[in-house]
């Protein structure tokens, strides 16, 4: 399971961020209003042009911590982000694929297979957790339509 981290919203247009340690400091007129550990965030979002020194810029970066400048009004100006890590060997092979209407059919058979699977199982597991609150019999005529509807997708493969 992903944690969920906190993004760091600047408001004030005339706070610099700096680092210290493994903490984001923030500086008015060079004086220490605020420090944050940088392990509890996912972002950080700064309002106006102070900005952000180049040693916090490249610790965020390493880390997967998005920096985003905007101007007081929240008009975009930057992002620092990290090297992003995707297979691109991967992503051209899908953009084939996509190319191709044979395979893009198969594949996107295969999810909607899997939508009804999912839908049928959902309603299953709601017949059993919770037979008083629902109409049972909607329920399991409902999940045997999707049945046969799942039979037919796999017989026509």
């Amino acid at each position: 399971m992903r944690k969920l981290l906190n993004t760091l919203f600047v408001t004030q247009p005339d706070i610099y961020l700096s680092l210290d340690g493994d903490n984001v400091v923030l500086l008015k007129e060079k004086e220490k209003i605020g420090r944050l550990p940088l392990h509890n965030l996912e972002g950080i979002v700064s309002f106006g042009y102070t900005g952000a020194s180049p040693a916090l810029m490249g610790y965020c970066a390493e880390r997967n911590i998005s920096i985003v400048f905007l101007t007081k009004n929240g008009r975009f100006i930057a992002r620092v982000i990290g090297q992003s890590k995707g297979n691109v060997i991967l992503r051209k092979k899908q953009y084939r694929l996509s190319e191709n209407e044979v395979s893009s059919t198969r594949i996107a058979r295969n999810f909607i297979i899997g939508k009804v699977y999912n839908n049928k199982w959902m309603l299953e597991r709601m017949t059993r957790n919770y037979p008083l609150r629902i109409d049972i019999e909607k329920f399991k005529n409902t999940s045997k339509q999707l049945t046969s509807i799942l039979e037919e997708m796999v017989c026509q493969h």
